[in-house]
């Protein structure tokens, strides 16, 4: 239902892939959406999708950049471990293309889309909510819209929450920089694009893991860390250097805090919610956000549009609900892995040397590709939890 009370039913507060899906699904339902994003800069991104995601959110598998077969763990000792995927793939997509093709199917639905930097909200009354915001068009000017809920997608360090729901908004989270440059579109020395490589060593990353992922013409080569004396441009540098692109042309540089925890609570309790990586939903360990932020997305427009319909605020409570049902378990053992195995380079090594085993490898690209454990193999899963339990004791045998 609307209410022409206001400028617009819901105004979205950034473009990415939670922003956009929102908007999307919001639109289509018939509701009036004003989608706000800056569109100056990308978020830094490996770009790995799960092949599940294009079937769930009706992506055209013409926007993956490569389909990767292999994924390459490099440890501390240099022992690399290679983790083929049987059957299915790793899809790789450019945000550059990606983003701006998801806003686009946004407006298709019916969303008004303005290039602008949001500047506060504020509440008029009980159920109208005020946004300002600057427009970045040729005609840059402060503008105001009204709405009786607004959505933050704004990032980590999101604007839209600090305001909102600051007793919540403080998450951990680390900074991830990339190079993306051009790339060889055949193996060539150390450099496969149908392979990715996670590198977890020390001195790339001292307390997350530095990557090398294909994307087709191009590649991203970035690095994640919390540390705040680190240097992620050296790491980059080296691991360039290493993966013989350091004489690559560089496309873009891209760097930005990516959340590492899911905020406790996602709603103010009256008409503002945020999604995406603002609400924290990127999986600890991995990093992976895209498919999370979808899935946030899509749920918050689900409770968008109860919320509209129904003048109940307590609809917008559902998403971190059923979001954390789904995946809040994938998260908290995503978690102990970071914090276990990421400690030392000794814990690094051993965590690679984890990676050969074969159950180990079918659970992991089992999780990651169909997001979901299949029940019947119990046996595997308790396996796989026996084997890191004891390498962590030290009970198994090792190269570090």
């Amino acid at each position: 239902m609307s209410d022409n009370r206001t400028d617009f039913d819901v105004i979205i507060i950034g473009g990415g892939p939670s922003g956009a899906t929102a908007a999307h699904e919001i639109a289509i339902a018939g509701h009036r959406v004003l989608l706000l994003e800056r569109a100056f800069r990308i978020k830094p991104c490996g770009g790995a999708i799960p092949p599940c995601l294009l079937g769930e959110f009706d992506i055209p598998r013409s926007l993956l950049k490569a389909e990767i077969q292999s994924a390459r763990m490099i440890s501390p000792k240099e022992q690399k471990v290679d983790m083929p995927i049987d059957g299915t793939f790793v899809g790789m997509v450019d945000r550059d293309e990606f983003d701006p093709w998801l806003r686009q199917r946004a407006q298709h639905a019916g969303a008004e889309l303005e290039i602008a930097a949001f500047k506060k909200l504020e509440y008029l009354d009980s159920s109208t909510i005020e946004v300002t915001y600057i427009t970045k068009d040729a005609d840059t000017e402060t503008k105001t819209a009204t709405a009786r809920c607004v959505l933050g997608a704004d990032g980590a360090r999101s604007r839209v929450a600090k305001q909102g729901i600051p007793k919540y908004a403080e998450i951990p989270w680390v900074l991830a920089y990339h190079e993306i440059v051009e790339a060889p579109e055949t193996a060539t020395g150390d450099y496969d694009p149908e392979r990715c490589e996670v590198w977890y060593q020390g001195k790339l990353s001292p307390d997350f893991y530095a990557w090398v992922f294909p994307h087709g013409k191009s590649a991203s080569i970035g690095v994640g860390s919390a540390f705040k004396d680190f240097s992620a441009k050296d790491s980059v540098n080296e691991l360039r250097a290493i993966s013989g692109l350091d004489k690559a042309r560089t496309i873009r540089k891209e760097g930005a805090p990516i959340p590492m925890k899911p905020m406790k609570r996602w709603d103010d309790g009256k008409g503002i919610l945020v999604s995406g990586d603002a609400a924290g939903v990127v999986a600890p360990a991995s990093g992976e956000g895209i498919y999370y932020a979808m899935l946030c997305g899509r749920l918050s427009a689900d409770a968008i549009k109860d919320f509209l319909v129904s003048g109940k605020a307590s609809a917008l409570r559902a998403p971190r609900k059923r979001f954390m049902k789904l995946h809040g378990r994938t998260f908290w053992a995503l978690g102990l892995l970071q914090y276990f195995w990421y400690h030392s380079d000794k814990r690094r090594e051993q965590f690679v040397e984890m990676c050969k085993d074969e159950d180990v490898q079918t659970l992991t690209w089992q999780s990651y590709t169909q997001k979901k454990l299949v029940k019947k193999k119990g046996k595997e899963h308790l396996r796989v939890v026996l084997k890191d339990i004891a390498q962590l004791l030290g009970l198994s045998k090792s190269t570090a």
